[in-house]
């Protein structure tokens, strides 16, 4: 998916041609393109662009990356990657840990850093679309509360759910009873730790189908076949 609506990017680099590169790829790809060579310069064009997403170098010339993310995050809520020639493992997790989306060593393949782009995109968008329901979701004996990120049996027991799993029924619980594809399920649980394909996606539902069962109740994620997954019972939403 393009981004056709425009969304907007800020990129923090302080090499100009880096920073050539990478706007001008992401321009082409319909992004709304913003950039910024210092720490003082991005506070501005964040606060000002309001961008979705915003890539940031870890070095820069009056100070550092991952101090500029904490305090990006203070007043905005777009997705962070990572874009820097520091890849030792422990600025890799001190990264991902600040919340950043992904963690990117230069020199950059673009296609990638698209890639991780669109899938942290539509994450965010279903994160958003979800939060403004403000629902709760009842399914068979089972009630998800998609702010708490909680489930429970009706009886109030609750059933724990690792991020991946709990990404992935909450999808299956938002699109009701039609099917989702691998592909779109891949986006839904990727994180800014592992990398997800077809096979981890249907590790998830094992465990989801054995944890449900495990509660009561058996067959409640269907297989699709030739496309992917859908939930097998009818859900209510309480608004």
């Amino acid at each position: 998916m393009d981004a056709t609506s425009g969304e907007r990017l800020v990129i923090v680099e302080d090499d100009p041609v880096t920073r050539a590169v990478i706007a001008g790829y992401f321009s082409d790809q319909g992004f709304q393109i913003q950039e910024a060579e210092t720490i003082a310069q991005a506070k501005r064009a964040v606060r000002n662009f309001k961008p979705e997403l915003i890539f940031i170098d870890v070095v820069l010339p009056d100070g550092d990356g991952f101090e500029l993310a904490r305090e990006l995050q203070t007043f905005s809520d777009a997705g962070i990657i990572f874009v820097t020639q520091r890849d030792a493992d422990v600025d890799r997790i001190v990264g991902l840990e600040l919340a950043g989306d992904h963690y990117v060593s230069k020199p950059v393949d673009l296609r990638d850093l698209l890639a991780r782009t669109r899938s942290v995109l539509r994450r965010r968008r279903i994160e958003r679309d979800t939060a403004r329901r403000s629902t709760t979701a009842t399914f068979g004996p089972f009630i998800m509360d998609l702010l708490r990120r909680e489930l429970a049996t009706l009886t109030g027991e609750p059933i724990r759910l690792t991020r991946g799993e709990f990404d992935l029924l909450a999808a299956l619980v938002e699109s009701t009873e039609h099917a989702l594809t691998r592909d779109y399920l891949i986006e839904v649980v990727s994180n800014r730790y592992t990398d997800v394909d077809a096979r981890s996606v249907d590790a998830l539902v094992a465990r989801l189908r054995r944890k449900l069962s495990d509660a009561g109740h058996p067959g409640i994620i269907m297989t699709v076949s030739g496309i992917g997954y859908r939930l097998g019972l009818p859900v209510e939403r309480d608004i």
